[in-house]
């Protein structure tokens, strides 16, 4: 495995996030574990950001992709009775733009809000989810000033409306873990075997190890509402943003 391979399969989806559409081969088909290419542009998941829906187009018949299943292999799970194409095949990939834009600029977003509750409140991350256009995530804060809410949504949209860039690096593992608070999570979740790390950086807020996709500038992302902080037990607090542009 590799930041741009997963077994069989060359990964498009992390070199240019705004492929949308792509040829491949098939290298394995099956209705049991689902279907291999030998280049896919569909996000696998991980990271807690879901995977991309789409389809398949080979000889003018349409094979639905609704999730995707990480093994040896990068399998493309189809949607329950749709024709599936023969290995050998070659078809055409094409990635749901709307579910896939909305999920990275709700991922950018949320790395904004990261940046912004450590800059200014000194907390780490201790978990997170995100759908299309909308998001939580925990944060190790035992106490917030009365005001935290709406100072929160007027910093985090500071942040998008200076545009700052988006950029992705791959680093050795060393180089990567020797960046100052490279590691945002109360615990380092990167695998101890894995010896290349892709970085996430926005430029002069935040520097994260991360496997998503991203937007290419925060003024990408539109505006944040900071929906609700909630308290989840004496040292935690959950807050919840969503896309309002």
């Amino acid at each position: 495995m590799g930041v741009t391979h997963h077994g069989r399969t060359h990964r498009l989806d992390l070199a240019d996030p705004t492929l949308r559409e792509w040829t491949a081969e098939v290298l394995h088909s099956s209705a049991d574990d689902g279907i291999v290419l030998d280049r896919s542009a569909f996000y696998p998941g991980g990271g807690g950001q879901p995977p991309d829906h789409g389809v398949l187009l080979w000889q003018g018949v349409q094979t639905r992709i609704a999730g995707t299943r990480k093994a040896d292999d990068l399998y493309l799970l189809p949607v329950e009775g749709d024709p599936l194409p023969p290995v050998g095949t070659q078809v055409t990939g094409a990635v749901e733009d709307d579910r896939r834009t909305k999920l990275m600029r709700t991922h950018s977003g949320l790395h904004v809000l990261c940046g912004v509750v450590f800059r200014d409140f000194g907390a780490l991350v201790t978990g997170g989810s995100m759908e299309p256009a909308e998001a939580r995530m925990d944060f190790n804060l035992p106490e917030v000033p009365p005001d935290f809410k709406a100072r929160l949504e007027e910093l985090v949209n500071a942040e998008v409306s200076a545009d700052r860039k988006v950029v992705t690096k791959v680093l050795a593992r060393d180089e990567a873990l020797a960046l100052p608070d490279i590691i945002r999570t109360q615990s380092n979740l990167i695998p101890a075997d894995e010896q290349e790390i892709r970085i996430v950086d926005i430029i002069g807020l935040d520097t994260q190890a991360d496997g998503g996709t991203h937007v290419a500038s925060t003024a990408q992302i539109g505006r944040l509402t900071v929906v609700k902080v909630e308290s989840k037990g004496k040292a935690n607090r959950r807050v919840r943003i969503r896309l309002t542009d």
